[in-house]
């Protein structure tokens, strides 16, 4: 054949040069913000960045097509359809979380500071970090406003709300729900509890540390001014607690498992043959969900927020680009990554996660659970290799928090701290605070639970 590439089995055969477009296109997304950020502030070039490298990889499938029985157009219209199931899940986080406001102003304690993160930490796993650290960033910020010493606040928010919190469920972080996507159980990610606890319990207990100090370094008034405008925290916006409760059921029956028993237990209820209960069902019920946040929340709870569109619009268009790319990156990893030479859980933990440190940790994680399963699908690795996916998954969610471009919520983050006033280190500035904190804790949980 011209291109030497076949269908075997239920495999695709690609070209090596064909994983090109996806390694451009995560390179572009870490490199272009920091090189040309004017031109990587317009959502339309990111658009025609995605479209320039997913153009070539689209016409190669199809040109596949005859020669493969189409399994390479089926294998671009699966990642499609994964990509549809992942942005609406995204997409109705981040309305319906961008509807509740808290409003406040606490003392800015350690002990506050340390349970607003805590929170922020059991949150990220309902809400997504995304929602978590939109929720509770700028009153977390207002908490300190009085205070001299604040510099690593934001950080260590970063650190933890942003991304270490986010393991327990495919709600929590994107990796995870490409998991569940790819068949995962739901409640597998729980079984992760050992490495959720001890990587936050250490970060948790580093920062009380420091803040504690730097607590004791503010003058006598600063700490009376924090103690004057101290008020209550109240809620706004609680319908949107219910719609979460929506989204986690749409999430549920997209899994056929779930949906089949829901459907055949409302079937009985209602005296009626069982009901077909699986996606699309849940895509639908999450954009309901997501209308009816936009119409029941008070349009002074959204402003107040400063609730827009551009994060979601920005994530929709280059995730467009990563799922249509990865479809040939993905098939070599399957005929090819038996002879890579990983195999252990610790090399599969660092590996994620040194590359979800500059690349999006979502293609990362589908990488090296790929890489892991080979010819298998993700529920092989459940069943039979626990350890190594549990490797991947935290090696994706933990690193991100790595450097500022890791994890889509750690340069929101940055900016809204900016805005309010907050002095944010530079890129490697935060590395060195990154290096110094993560990394340590890292190697301590693997030697703990990945050795």
């Amino acid at each position: 054949m011209l291109l030497a590439l076949v269908a075997s089995g239920d495999g695709l055969r690609v070209a090596p040069w064909s994983a090109a477009p996806f390694v451009l296109l995560l390179l572009a997304i870490a490199l272009l913000p920091l090189a040309a950020a004017h031109f990587w502030h317009s959502d339309r070039n990111k658009a025609l960045v995605a479209a320039l490298f997913s153009a070539p990889v689209i016409a190669y499938l199809i040109y596949l097509g005859p020669e493969t029985n189409g399994a390479s157009v089926s294998q671009l219209i699966h990642e499609l359809q994964q990509y549809v199931a992942f942005i609406l899940l995204i997409a109705s986080l981040y309305v319906v979380s961008g509807g509740i406001l808290l409003r406040g102003n606490l003392q800015g304690k350690p002990s506050t500071n340390g349970a607003f993160l805590a929170v922020g930490v059991v949150l990220a796993n309902v809400i997504g970090t995304t929602g978590a650290s939109m929720l509770l960033i700028r009153p977390f910020l207002q908490v300190n406003r009085e205070r001299e010493h604040t510099r690593h606040l934001p950080i260590f928010f970063i650190f933890l709300v942003s991304n270490l919190g986010g393991l327990l469920t495919p709600l929590g972080d994107p990796p995870l729900f490409l998991g569940f996507l790819n068949g995962v159980d739901f409640g597998w990610t729980l079984t992760l509890w050992p490495q959720w606890l001890l990587a936050n319990g250490v970060v948790l207990t580093v920062f009380l540390a420091w803040d504690t100090m730097a607590y004791g370094r503010e003058s006598a008034a600063a700490l009376a001014e924090d103690r004057r405008q101290a008020e209550p925290l109240r809620v706004r916006g609680l319908v949107n607690a219910v719609l979460l409760a929506g989204i986690l059921l749409g999430v549920l029956l997209q899994s056929e498992r779930v949906g089949v028993a829901v459907g055949g237990w409302l079937g009985q209820f209602f005296a009626c043959p069982p009901l077909t209960l699986v996606s699309p069902w849940g895509e639908l019920l999450m954009v309901v969900m997501a209308l009816l946040s936009l119409a029941l929340t008070p349009r002074g709870v959204r402003k107040a927020n400063e609730f827009g569109w551009g994060a979601i619009v920005e994530v929709t268009v280059l995730f467009a680009g990563i799922f249509v790319t990865m479809v040939p990156a993905l098939a070599l990893l399957r005929e090819h990554g038996g002879g890579l030479g990983v195999s252990e859980p610790w090399e599969f933990f660092w590996l994620t996660g040194a590359l979800s440190s500059f690349l999006d940790n979502a293609p990362t994680y589908m990488t090296f659970a790929t890489l892991a399963a080979g010819p298998n699908d993700f529920r092989w690795l459940v069943e039979r290799q626990p350890h190594i996916l549990q490797a991947v998954s935290c090696g994706a969610v933990f690193m991100g928090a790595n450097t500022y471009i890791g994890n889509g919520p750690n340069f929101m983050v940055k900016a809204i701290a900016e805005e309010a006033g907050y002095r944010m280190p530079s890129f490697f500035g935060y590395m060195a605070y990154s290096g110094a904190i993560l990394l340590p804790t890292f190697l301590i949980v693997t030697l703990l639970t990945f050795r």
